[in-house]
């Protein structure tokens, strides 16, 4: 036990940073009370570990006296002076009272009380070591795989878990291998240690491998207004520049590519979208979806929905995979995102108007006035035949389209009569 306590005591201060006297403390303090259990009578019982040679001593004290009455607590002066020579009557002596057994005892109250010890060592060392690292970049090996797809990840002094919804599901690793994350938190377990949890799905590791690639977003020259991702799929991030002189997208991106295509490696090719950022929703929007030009726009009255419309050969970038590219745009702007095909749009409008056309309502035959349109176009639809309401919403896109030798104004000219009979 003694050579196996040294060893224990050696491990401790060099790979997990612990003080030996912290150890042995606890340590002695736990006998302490165990011994008290094993030596019946006796009182001021106190251990002494002796930290080179990992000896373990029990020691009780007794008063000196002439005469012992009760021999638990009291001791001769005579006997007290063979191992005391200066001692008097009245003071008090410690003796030597290690019971036959307690070796066996002192090997089973140091296992637990290691046990405790380096698990709260360990909890105060990841604390005061970590726990100021919140969001920053860590590197690590892998150095086992627990509950499926778990990693334990070897820091050096401690093991983080990269838990398996932390990581994207297209990412597989094997033991040994290096691995980059975010350090997530810092929490305490229910056996009163405590460990660090890292993170690779979420939109902060992102941000951290964009700081580290990118000077101008360290010095804050641009600055990462708004990111959205779908780990594994495709990264989102709006950015804007405090200097004129600096294209924010630009510097992300870097010559010829280069910054990004650090960060897509090691996202493993994961898609990054770069866009200026606009604090005008709709604008953010169309940065968002460009080069795809939005056909119609319309926010909801209580702006917690954007519609668009975009034509039908690009409805399916819009949307993208199981509708993830729409589902991110909604969440960096803030905002649902619905989305509709040219082609339905037209289809319902269609049928809004030819049930409008429908209505007994006589100012439908009235003369055509359309206001904030121009006197040409108004002119140019009762010259065609078109000069009531109901004539120009029973009139078809294309007959309009003919008229003006424009789609554009022949959608303008339906929809502001539309609007007008709602």
């Amino acid at each position: 036990m003694n050579k196996d306590l040294v060893a224990i005591f050696e491990y401790l201060e060099r790979e997990k940073g612990i003080k030996r006297d912290i150890i042995i403390g606890a340590i002695e303090e736990a006998l302490r009370v165990a011994a008290r259990k094993s030596i019946k009578g006796l009182i001021n019982v106190s251990v002494r570990i002796d930290s080179k040679t990992g000896n373990i001593e029990v020691f009780a004290q007794k008063e000196v006296v002439d005469e012992v009455t009760i021999p638990e607590e009291e001791i001769t002066l005579e006997e007290a002076r063979e191992l005391n020579p200066h001692c008097e009557i009245g003071d008090w002596i410690d003796i030597e009272a290690t019971p036959e057994d307690f070796g066996r005892i002192a090997a089973q109250t140091a296992r637990q009380v290691i046990a405790q010890k380096l698990r709260s060592a360990e909890r105060d060392v990841i604390y005061e070591e970590y726990r100021h690292r919140i969001n920053e970049l860590i590197s690590g090996t892998v150095k086992r795989i627990v509950r499926g797809a778990t990693l334990i990840v070897d820091l050096g002094k401690v093991e983080a878990i990269l838990p398996d919804r932390f990581y994207p599901k297209i990412e597989r690793y094997n033991i040994g291998e290096r691995v980059l994350a975010l350090l997530y938190e810092v929490r305490e377990t229910e056996n009163g240690g405590a460990e660090v949890v890292l993170s690779r799905s979420h939109p902060e590791f992102v941000r951290q491998l964009f700081l580290q690639e990118v000077p101008e977003l360290e010095d804050e020259t641009v600055v990462i207004e708004k990111i959205a991702r779908e780990a594994g799929y495709r990264t989102k991030l709006a950015v804007v520049s405090n200097d004129s002189r600096v294209d924010p997208v630009g510097a992300c991106v870097g010559v010829r590519g280069t910054r990004v295509k650090n960060i897509i490696r090691e996202l493993n090719n994961e898609k990054i979208d770069i866009l200026p950022y606009s604090e005008d929703k709709v604008q953010f929007l169309e940065n968002a979806l460009a080069p795809i030009e939005i056909k119609k726009i319309s926010v909801s009255e209580d702006e917690s929905t954007i519609s668009i419309v975009v034509e039908d050969e690009d409805y399916p970038t819009v949307l993208g995979k199981r509708g993830m590219n729409a589902r991110l745009c909604g969440t960096l702007i803030g905002i649902e995102l619905d989305v509709q095909r040219m082609s339905e749009y037209q289809t319902a409008m269609n049928i809004q108007r030819a049930q409008l056309a429908m209505m007994d309502d006589p100012s439908l035959d009235e003369s055509l006035v359309i206001e904030g349109m121009s006197p040409f176009v108004v002119e140019s639809l009762v010259s065609a035949g078109f000069d009531t309401p109901r004539k120009v919403l029973n009139a078809s896109v294309q007959d309009l389209a003919q008229l003006f030798e424009s789609k554009e104004m022949a959608d303008k000219v339906l929809e502001e009569v539309r609007q007008k009979r709602l």
